[in-house]
């Protein structure tokens, strides 16, 4: 909700309506976001010695390439785009609106995320049982998130260490765009993984049923076993690639 420091022998409050609230903070009104710059932004309230004293207004800049990553997640097959934030709804709403969000859950505490998440696996999981849900986050309070999440993504250059340990995937030079290439990468390797697998068991149960009949030489077996295992890497080989 916020902080409570002392300043010059005063108590300070900062924090966000619930809290002024909660201190019965004298001659607190919320602000009605009537002001464009107050409806955009995030409000910290301040209060000294128990009243009032004014409210600060904190306005996140959209971080570079958010709306291109987005567009890009959904032309990966990304079929559904929410964001939770702690944020205020205004704010939230705003960023979303500007970079493309489907669907927005704003002022949640670190365990409201974590239910949001829950509530969001149940969902997909009725609708879906082959679709997972993917969280990215990059602050301590991600983490429970990101592990609960099917798929985390962290942020690894200014990435809590905590977000980091806790998710399955890290972007390294935090640049959100990469995700939807992560998608890519993971799509064709599963690809390629399948098509090994069943080239590799096909051409070997081939060879088991020819030398049955007595049709299948030594050079044959040779080939199922080392052949086919080098063709397998060969064919790997078109991971280095994708496309964009």
């Amino acid at each position: 909700h916020g902080i409570h420091v002392k300043v010059d022998g005063n108590d300070v409050l900062l924090g966000n309506e619930k809290l002024m609230k909660a201190r019965n903070v004298a001659g607190f009104t919320p602000a009605d976001g009537s002001d464009n710059t107050i409806a955009a932004g995030t409000l910290v309230y301040v209060a000294v010695s128990g009243k009032y004293a004014g409210v600060i207004v904190i306005s996140d800049t959209v971080k570079e390439g958010a709306a291109e990553a987005i567009a890009a997640m959904k032309k990966a097959g990304i079929t559904k785009t929410v964001m939770l934030t702690g944020d205020r709804k205004a704010a939230a709403e705003a960023v979303a609106a500007k970079i493309g969000i489907d669907e927005v859950y704003a002022e949640l505490l670190p365990a409201d995320k974590v239910d949001r998440v829950e509530a969001l696996l149940k969902a997909q999981q009725e609708k879906d049982p082959d679709k997972k849900v993917g969280f990215v986050g990059d602050g301590i309070n991600d983490a429970p998130v990101l592990m609960r999440s099917d798929v985390g993504f962290a942020m690894g250059l200014l990435g809590s260490d905590a977000a980091i340990e806790a998710a399955d995937i890290v972007l390294m030079d935090d640049d959100i765009r990469k995700i939807a290439k992560v998608v890519q990468i993971a799509r064709k390797t599963m690809r390629i993984v399948r098509a090994n697998v069943v080239f590799a068991i096909g051409v070997k149960l081939l060879i088991l049923v020819l030398s049955v009949f007595g049709l299948a030489s030594m050079w044959a077996a040779v080939f199922g076993d080392v052949g086919v295992a080098c063709l397998c890497v060969l064919n790997s080989m078109r991971a280095l690639k994708i496309d964009e």
